[in-house]
């Protein structure tokens, strides 16, 4: 195996003898030199695969000959040894990009740790990592064997989510073998929702915080205690993406974490306007018909989102003042910053950002951008690149600089979807890959989550005979008509209105300013 080479440049390399004999006996070769001139002569005729440099040496000192040598080397990794303990020495270096900052005198195993942190790291992460999951793998198993309530199931799936994060960093051959643990999950999952959602329903005392929960649970309380709320909804945005774009807010906020099961179907019309009006679908269409547009509507499905939220603080005799905001587009989103001082004015903002949900439509109709989130991490790594960049953070940060307190969540998740499940369904049965509504459906069964009786599931019926199904795991509906196209199309893309943990296991975060 080839050596990992170090260049070394101290005017006092007599004293190191024993740092160099250590670090041989590691393996590695050593070059040393006397003064940052020779250094830079070195890097200029050799590789090195990282650097060593003493700040106070004759001649050019340290911070120049890091200089020199970052532009030669912009890639190498270099250590700044010095016996100065100035702030504005370590400002300095630390400004000029080093990999790490040590004060003499330092011993062997300091040196040691330095160089594996910059040469080693990935390695030494990807064996911890690996390692780790295999001796986690069995307990999450039996973890998903033996849970039996909702909170447990929250807690398996924070494991694994957990662990896909981990493992995706760390790029072992793990993330297949998780894979397969996910569908397992997923699988039983879905056999306890089956097992358990109608109960829901009708004890509604007695179940997990759910959609229609969530103004009544973790909104109105704070209100309650004259806090200024800002209630951010954004769609589509799943456990592991919140984990992703969450140490961009840290610097802000202090965070409560929690989940929280999205009403089936897991879909915008259905599981954002009961979040809003505190209803179930069938308990608005009835209480508020001009608010609810049917499957069958050409009328977009979340057109009154306001209305409903104003029925849901009248309905609780609240006085809150509120505002309601769409972002859709960046142009929105600079007018709502640069009219921010309006929404102090009210004790509860809401907002609805839907760049995830635009990201997930796009996937699936763009080739461009189905290759660059062709893989879950790669899913969240531009979920990250937009947050990063995007009016959201800013609108985060100005909240944060007001005091203001903030709720973020979704109405619902998404899956990727990769097994099709034949479908038959009339011309008025509804698109979404997920569910099916219709009174003219066929379909096999044991494949997917039957409702036969919607309104004892709190849902609306179309027609008299109109019944529910929903897909579970890693499936989509498909028709037979055209099928090898169809399935083509969609296959590996992100939807959502099915029964799986990616969609029904919401994040619901409690954003505190520093």
């Amino acid at each position: 195996m080839k050596k990992d080479r170090l260049l070394w440049a101290d005017d006092e390399m007599d004293l190191l003898k024993p740092h160099i004999l250590f670090l041989e006996e590691k393996g590695y070769e050593i070059v040393t030199v006397c003064s940052g001139k020779d250094a830079v002569d070195c890097c200029e005729d050799e590789h090195f695969d990282i650097i060593f440099l003493d700040e106070n040496m004759p001649g050019l000192s340290g911070l120049e000959t890091l200089s020199i040598i970052k532009e030669l080397k912009p890639d190498v990794p270099i250590i700044m040894i010095t016996k100065n303990e100035e702030e504005s020495i370590m400002n300095l270096a630390i400004g000029s990009k080093i990999a790490d900052y040590l004060i003499k005198p330092v011993n062997p195993n300091q040196i040691l740790l330095s160089i594996k942190k910059n040469l080693h790291k990935t390695e030494i992460i990807n064996q911890t990592m690996t390692s780790g999951y295999q001796q986690e793998f069995n307990k999450i198993g039996m973890q998903i064997n033996d849970s039996l309530t909702a909170a447990d199931w929250m807690e398996v799936y924070k494991r694994l989510v957990y662990w896909e994060l981990e493992l995706a960093e760390a790029q072992t051959g793990m993330s297949e073998l998780l894979k397969m643990q996910k569908l397992e999950a997923n699988r039983m999952f879905a056999k306890f929702v089956k097992t358990n959602y109608k109960q829901w329903l009708e004890q509604p005392d007695n179940r997990p915080l759910m959609s229609p929960d969530l103004f009544r649970e973790k909104v109105f309380p704070l209100l309650d205690e004259a806090e200024n709320v800002y209630f951010i909804l954004i769609d589509n945005f799943r456990l592991d993406q919140w984990r992703e774009i969450k140490d961009l807010l840290s610097e802000f906020f202090t965070f409560n974490e929690d989940l929280y099961y999205s009403i089936l179907p897991t879909a915008t019309q259905y599981a954002r306007n009961t979040i809003f009006s505190g209803l179930m679908p069938l308990q608005i269409e009835k209480m508020f018909p001009e608010l609810w547009v049917d499957e069958e509507s050409e009328e977009g499905k979340n057109l009154n989102e306001a209305p409903l939220i104003r029925t849901q603080i009248e309905r609780f005799r609240k006085k809150y003042s509120f505002s309601y905001h769409k972002i859709n587009d960046s142009t929105y989103g600079e007018k709502l910053l640069n009219h921010f001082n309006q929404l102090e004015n009210n004790q509860l903002n809401i907002i609805v950002l839907n760049f995830v949900d635009m990201l997930s439509h796009a996937r699936t109709e763009s080739k461009m951008v189905r290759e660059l989130a062709s893989t879950e991490a790669a899913y969240r790594s531009l979920t990250r690149s937009w947050f990063r960049h995007s009016v959201a953070l800013e609108l985060f940060r100005k909240i944060a600089s007001k005091g203001g307190k903030i709720i973020l969540t979704t109405d619902h998740g998404t899956i990727r979807v990769v097994n099709p499940v034949k479908v038959i369904g009339d011309k008025n049965t509804n698109t979404n890959l997920r569910y099916k509504v219709g009174k003219n459906l066929s379909y096999n069964q044991k494949e997917v989550f039957e409702i036969k009786e919607p309104e004892k599931f709190g849902l609306p019926t179309p027609n008299i005979t109109s019944k529910y199904i929903f897909a579970m795991n890693e499936d989509f509906f498909a028709y037979p008509n055209n099928y090898n196209y169809y399935v083509s199309y969609y296959m590996n893309t992100f939807q959502h209105g099915g029964i799986s943990m990616e969609e029904m296991l919401i994040p619901i975060i409690s954003l505190d300013p520093k």
